[in-house]
């Protein structure tokens, strides 16, 4: 299976995932900022519309006027500030993420928990400020998350909470549905060849040159203090997503507090990986799967993975590679 070929060569270290540019023709290249992060789009075509960057745009705009817990006026806004027992109708686009995220939820046994929004303000990752929570905080946003605490219909039309308290934070699925909504854009453009990044989360497809090239894919440093890639590796008809704890996190009195919280205990899930790599024909499970590889602990996580064959590559905290049962498999057969 070609889709994986050059998993072999991230045997060293991985990362926040980054696509390799070249500005140059025959290239389309657009990009901007969505999600509060940054997108990019690169394109090998003979095809040439002016307002595709513009389509792109839109799109994004969809995807974040539906699913941004920092835009007042959105759609999961309006669920946030919805009153407990009310029957709130939910877009379809909406639906396909929430019904994604009951379904990871269920197979992780609720590490990936988009419910934890409320415990995700408090620690500052969410759009509430950081708070510097106690425990008596934390408990109580623990009683009120929790996807079990939220019904669905069984069309995921719409959602009742059980509680007016509980808050749903998308931002560990949403960035990868946006990829697959361009990647969408584009197929019913006509376009055969591209890739898409959007904070990390990259979807690539066809070939990079008129030789059949994939596409490169730089892997960043995983280290705080590095931004250079460290490897790369090539992609084609694939998506991947990288979750890690050494970008998006701070320091409290001398503690580092990562943005991965625990379901189980309300505080910043402390593992013992360095960062989760998914690679998935739907960038949106690739994410919600990277990261709830990174709430588990290793042994927890291959087993997980193999459990659903998922293609995993996990790094633990002495940067050494660990691959799932299914990574392996492709390897071996390549």
């Amino acid at each position: 299976m070609r889709l994986l070929r050059y998993l072999a060569f991230i045997a060293v270290f991985s990362g926040i995932i980054a696509v390799l540019y070249n500005y140059s023709s025959p290239y389309q290249i657009m990009e901007g900022k969505i999600f509060g992060t940054y997108y990019k789009v690169k394109i090998l075509s003979d095809l040439r519309d002016d307002n595709l960057s513009s389509k792109i745009k839109k799109v994004l705009a969809d995807v974040n006027s539906q699913m941004s817990v920092f835009e007042e006026k959105s759609e999961l806004s309006q669920i946030n500030r919805a009153p407990a027992g009310k029957k709130v109708s939910i877009s379809p686009e909406l639906g396909k993420v929430m019904q994604a995220a009951a379904q990871v939820y269920q197979e992780s046994g609720g590490a990936f928990d988009v419910s934890l929004g409320k415990l995700i303000d408090l620690w500052g990752f969410g759009a509430g400020k950081h708070q510097n929570p106690d425990t008596k905080e934390i408990n109580e946003a623990l009683k009120v998350s929790g996807f079990n605490k939220i019904e669905f219909a069984q069309d995921y039309s719409w959602l009742k909470k059980e509680n007016a308290a509980v808050m749903i934070n998308l931002s560990a699925i949403a960035k990868g549905y946006g990829v697959d909504k361009v990647a969408e854009l584009l197929d019913r453009e006509g376009y055969e060849n591209y890739v898409i990044e959007i904070g990390g989360e990259v979807r690539a497809k066809g070939h990079r040159n008129s030789r059949g090239e994939p596409w490169n894919i730089g892997i960043n440093r995983p280290a705080s203090n590095k931004r250079d890639n460290i490897m790369v590796i090539s992609l084609s008809n694939v998506s991947v997503a990288t979750s890690g704890n050494y970008r998006n996190f701070y320091y409290e009195n001398g503690q580092k507090i990562a943005h991965t919280i625990s379901s189980k205990s309300g505080y910043p899930a402390e593992v013992d990986i360095l960062s989760a790599s998914v690679f998935h024909d739907s960038c949106m499970y690739a994410d919600a799967y990277a990261t709830a590889l990174m709430a588990m602990d290793l042994k927890e996580g291959l087993a997980f993975a193999d459990k659903y064959n998922i293609k995993a590559i996990i790094f633990d905290n002495q940067f050494k590679p660990h691959y799932s049962t299914a990574t392996r498999m492709v390897i071996s057969n390549d």
